[in-house]
């Protein structure tokens, strides 16, 4: 699967962006290769956490080939993981800085780095199918933490592909709300992208205590 997800180009508009922000490069990283590609998740396959993003940043997982990794918003989620116990160390800086996940794994709405961290409808759509075979795969999974907006409505779509009964209403988003989806616990959390942490939407401690209550409800689940 993850060699299915690296070879997609499904989507023209991120494709192009993706392969432009590799050859222009940010200043900082200018001696650096980029990956320029789309990502698949990672983690531990017997995880029973699973932690559902937007899409990788454009020097973030676009340059390091690996989700939330290279960027604050990835210095945010992995103390916030590691403070859990869902990680062995707190940060994540690229692909061979020793970083394992213990009971968790980490994934997105969108495979690609989007314009403006925006993905289409459309695109949101075509990427969709990666989820459900990840959602297949991940057997033991019974936790999930959607990090905003998008990835919420994404894990909602992705459950109701799978058969999933959803509560009527549909479950609106709102930093911490818990939702039950049949033998699955949904988390919701703002994502700790700059935009919500230098406003101080989102603080180190709203986002432990998402994790906090993931640790609480999979152990709960054992």
């Amino acid at each position: 699967m993850a060699r299915a997800i690296v070879r997609c180009r499904l989507c023209p508009r991120l494709v192009a962006h993706r392969e432009l922000v590799a050859r222009s490069k940010r200043r900082q990283f200018r001696d650096q290769t980029y990956w320029g590609r789309p990502l698949a998740g990672f983690g531990d396959p017997a995880a029973r956490l699973l932690i559902v993003g937007l899409a990788p940043a454009a020097h973030g997982g676009n340059r390091t080939g690996r989700m939330f990794t290279g960027d604050q918003s990835g210095d945010w989620l992995f103390r916030a993981l590691h403070e859990a116990g869902f990680a062995n160390q707190a940060h994540s800086v690229s692909c061979d800085d020793g970083l394992v996940l213990r009971d968790a794994y980490v994934t997105a709405a969108a495979r690609c780095a989007p314009p403006d961290n925006k993905p289409s409808v459309g695109e949101l759509e075509r990427c969709r199918p990666y989820l459900l075979r990840e959602r297949a795969l991940l057997v033991r999974v019974r936790v999930v933490v959607a990090l905003g907006r998008v990835a919420f409505a994404t894990v909602l779509a992705t459950e109701r592909a799978r058969g999933t009964a959803l509560p009527r209403p549909l479950p609106r988003f709102a930093h911490g709300a818990v939702t039950a989806l049949g033998q699955l616990t949904l988390i919701a959390s703002y994502h700790p992208s700059r935009q919500n942490t230098q406003t101080r939407k989102l603080s180190r401690a709203m986002l432990a205590s998402v994790f906090a209550r993931a640790r609480r409800c999979v152990e709960a689940d054992a």
